[in-house]
């Protein structure tokens, strides 16, 4: 497999699009792309943490019922 392949530049409106033939295809469905030195670089977008995700998440407005207490069960080790 070649490190470089010509592909054809799609636009749509006022942007571009790219296909990613199958072989430089990344994992995912998010990616970076930022220039660098005149080149466009594409890479595949690190996961966010659970943490990140519920960042994003607006708050709960709604009152918990309350939880009552169980009685523990005795455990036979």
């Amino acid at each position: 497999m070649s490190d470089e392949r010509r592909v054809r530049i799609a636009r749509d409106g006022q942007e571009q699009t790219v296909s990613i033939p199958r072989e430089f295809a990344l994992p995912g469905d998010e990616a970076i792309l930022r220039r660098e030195a005149g080149r466009l670089i594409v890479e595949p977008a690190p996961r966010r943490s659970l943490e990140a995700v519920l960042a994003t998440l607006e708050p709960l407005d709604d009152a918990f019922p309350p939880i009552r207490d169980l009685p523990i069960d005795d455990v036979d080790l």
